[in-house]
């Protein structure tokens, strides 16, 4: 059950999907071409600074309105729903590491929705494995300057302040991040490939070419690479993409059940209210879990288990919601004009982001092995939300 201030914020978030994003899904489709103005509209109502505090211009209301907000964003387009996930998930470096000055000078305009962020960390050579990338920052003079390429940044093409993680020393501790504006010489985002989904929506490459910037635009101590990377990705990112998947199984259900329902003769099959039962009780688990955890990680409670659950969990519900949808749907599904293809290739676009399900299970694994080993990326940043719902219904007005 959400608070009335949380329906009523999914409320506004539905009826700008409607108006705005629903009739330009087929132009997104057909084009591919990164949607631009309809992220920077999104940025503009707030939703980008949702985990913002007040004091910085943003709504500063948690977790489980981030959730809302991308998940009802993704029953309509997951494409626009991983836009917005994505730029929030930039936020985590500037919350959990920023000096105050760096805060003051980049939340508020990302809080009203001028500036993206982004957080850069994935290389081609080493993928999910963050100690094995070879981008590098070195020391000139007071500056630093930064080489390298990262691959599948979030917002890519769109966003103005990326959050890179690159090597300066060996080991663990050789790794430290950097906060690098787009138009800054030596930065370029090549144009994006072809891709199976989430069209319209800017996830690419990063080259970084003899970048030079101040140690001012370090975020964190030297050395703080992996806690940037992680608490960003445990913190943010595994919830956020089961936010997104959350959203495409709700579409499914729509768009399945309405499908069945215009045709008597296939709802009185069995297997057919075989497969819709069980899509819909797979997404009653799916909220659960994920709701859960947004709300432990809300009241500042240790929940690393939980994030990792929830995404493992939708991600692969979704996915499985859309193999039935579209053995439901028979050779319609195959018809681009129907949405459950879409809604297909869309979900398999979840897995490899924040860790492969087989690299949640590993993790799942690792703690039931050996409870305790290691102190939860959550619990270092524990930080219950004082609720704000006046100036969360102010931004969304």
């Amino acid at each position: 059950m959400l608070p009335d201030t949380h329906e009523d914020l999914r409320a506004q978030v539905r009826a700008f999907a409607e108006s705005e994003i629903t009739p330009r899904i087929p132009r997104m489709e057909n084009s591919g071409d990164i949607e631009t103005g309809l992220v920077a509209a999104m940025a503009a109502r707030g939703w980008i600074g949702v985990t913002i505090p007040a004091a910085y211009g943003g709504m500063g209301a948690g977790h489980e309105a981030k959730t809302v907000v991308v998940d009802e964003l993704s029953l309509h387009s997951a494409a626009m729903g991983a836009a917005v996930q994505a730029s929030v998930l930039g936020v985590a470096k500037l919350l959990h590491f920023g000096t105050g000055e760096q805060k003051r000078e980049w939340l508020p305009p990302i809080a009203d929705g001028t500036l993206l962020p982004t957080i850069a960390v994935t290389e081609a050579d080493s993928g999910g494995h963050v100690l094995g990338m070879t981008s590098t920052a070195r020391r000139k003079g007071k500056n630093w300057v930064l080489d390298g390429r990262k691959v599948f940044v979030g917002n890519s093409a769109i966003g103005h302040l990326h959050g890179v993680v690159v090597r300066t020393g060996e080991g663990p501790a050789g790794l430290t991040a950097f906060l690098v504006e787009h138009d800054r010489k030596g930065v370029s985002a090549p144009p994006h490939p072809p891709r199976i989904g989430l069209k319209g929506f800017s996830f690419g490459e990063l080259h970084l070419d003899a970048v030079h910037v101040s140690d001012s635009h370090r975020i964190g101590d030297i050395g703080d690479g992996l806690a940037v990377a992680y608490s960003s990705s445990v913190l943010y990112g595994r919830l956020n993409l089961a936010a997104v998947a959350l959203g495409i199984h709700r579409a499914v259900l729509a768009q399945t059940t309405g499908f069945v329902s215009g045709r008597p003769r296939i709802a009185r099959e069995g297997v057919v209210r075989d497969r819709i039962g069980q899509i819909a009780a797979d997404l009653r688990l799916t909220e659960l879990a994920v709701y859960h955890a947004a709300r432990r990680l809300d009241r500042g409670e240790p929940c690393d288990q939980d994030l990792i659950t929830a995404k493992l969990h939708a991600v692969e519900a979704a996915q499985h919601a859309t193999r039935l949808g579209m053995r439901t749907h028979g050779a319609t599904g195959l018809l681009t004009s129907v949405p459950m293809e879409r809604f297909h290739r869309d979900a398999l676009c979840l897995e490899p982001p924040a860790g492969t399900s087989d690299i949640q299970r590993h993790r799942l694994a690792e703690e039931a092995l050996t409870p305790g080993r290691h102190r939860p990326w959550s619990q270092r940043f524990a930080r219950p939300l004082t609720p704000a719902p006046d100036t969360l219904l102010a931004h969304t007005a």
